[in-house]
């Protein structure tokens, strides 16, 4: 094709590399299932994908270059950007390897805080893909049922981070303040009863024919496929492998904790739905254990010599990774002794996740690339430079 026919280049390059009895389709930016972030071009023959392109380039936030032109403290709120919807998670893993970096000692209770709203936001950002994914798939009253409980949670977290979506709770050396009164027992609530919505959704959706047709099968990929990528998080645990950072590198204090890593060794949509459905119990297990731990814990909810916001990094490397809802998040830091630091560097599981799409799609039937893609549970990620 001539270089100056119409279209960008990902469409021009395309049509010049493929047969020419195929069909370029881009499925994306804006279509339901993609969310308005995601363009993929497919190439297809007939009604099976033989080649699929991610193109990303739609939301790019320049998050590392803005951890480069701020203050350790100043740079928090981003995390929430970076993935709105386990934004503690990212927030963790920024208070942990500043704290690493800086030798900064944490209280007992604040630990516990972390843990507790973390592992809520979880299941939140769960519930949210849950509930989307059937959306995705044709079916509108599931969502309904999640985001009811989501609300909830939200509320529940607007008691202890006093935001309800891009959460900026965390601080070096703890967390930014207690929650208000009677935040535990609107939790503790709120798991009581969470066994069985998790029930009524067996019976509602993962015991449903229709789901189990849509998802059984689809988007196999084996533990080769996930290494190849560097696939993390439920992805892989839906391919066999039982690596679970909050296992893997303990962090906070996950080593003191029971929970199971749910494992399946199907590699196919549904065995990654089991694995978030299965995480869901899990955190609630979780978050029960906190709740008992909480009211003897010591120390309160910062280290009463925590750092304030325009304090000195020391000179130095520091990483580190921490398990959120979508898989591995890992943050680098760089300092040369000043008070920003000169390198920041941050990974996304969503980057891998996608990337395996290309070689998992091929051969599939169009239809099913819908299912595959939602199993993947993508936030697109926001942190190019």
């Amino acid at each position: 094709m001539p270089d100056d026919a119409p279209g960008d280049y990902y469409t021009r390059h395309f049509q010049a590399t493929g047969e020419p009895d195929r069909l370029i389709l881009n499925m994306g930016p804006q279509h339901p299932s993609t969310h308005g972030v995601l363009r993929i071009i497919l190439e297809l023959d007939g009604e099976y994908i033989a080649r699929a392109e991610p193109v990303l380039g739609y939301i790019h936030r320049m998050h590392e270059l803005m951890g480069q032109n701020r203050k350790a403290g100043q740079f928090l709120p981003n995390m929430g950007r970076v993935d709105y919807l386990h934004a503690l998670g990212w927030n963790h893993a920024l208070v942990l390897a500043v704290e690493n970096l800086a030798g900064i000692q944490v209280p007992e209770r604040a630990e516990l805080l972390r843990i507790l709203t973390v592992e809520l936001n979880r299941i939140s950002s769960h519930l949210l893909w849950w509930g989307a994914y059937l959306l995705d798939l044709g079916a509108f009253t599931p969502i309904m049922y999640g985001f009811d409980d989501r609300e909830t949670i939200m509320d529940l977290l607007q008691m202890a981070t006093g935001s309800r979506l891009t959460y900026c709770y965390h601080r070096f050396g703890g967390v930014s303040h207690e929650p208000m009164p009677g935040f535990y027992e609107g939790v503790k609530e709120f798991i009581d009863g969470f066994d069985a919505r998790l029930a009524m959704y067996k019976d509602l959706v993962t015991d449903n024919i229709i789901l189990r047709k849509r998802v059984e099968g689809v988007g196999e990929m084996d533990l080769d496929v996930c290494r190849r990528y560097g696939c993390t998080g439920p992805v892989i645990r839906g391919s066999g492998l039982a690596f679970d950072v909050r296992r893997a590198w303990p962090h906070s204090l996950y080593s003191e904790l029971d929970f199971n890593i749910p494992v399946y060794h199907e590699g196919d949509a549904l065995a990654r739905y089991m694995v978030r459905m299965d995480e869901m119990v899990e955190s609630a297990r979780i978050i029960k254990q906190v709740l008992e731990r909480i009211p003897g814990a010591e120390g309160g909810h910062i280290h009463p010599k925590a750092p304030k916001q325009d304090f000195t990094l020391p000179k130095g490397t520091s990483r580190a990774m921490v398990e959120a809802a979508r898989g591995m998040v890992a943050v680098e830091v760089i300092s040369d002794g000043g008070k920003t630091p000169y390198r920041m560097r941050l990974r996304s599981p969503c980057f891998s996740n996608l990337s395996c799409f290309a070689e998992v799609s091929r051969g599939t039937l169009l239809a099913d690339a819908v299912s595959t893609l939602g199993s993947l549970d993508l936030v697109i990620p926001e942190i190019d430079r």
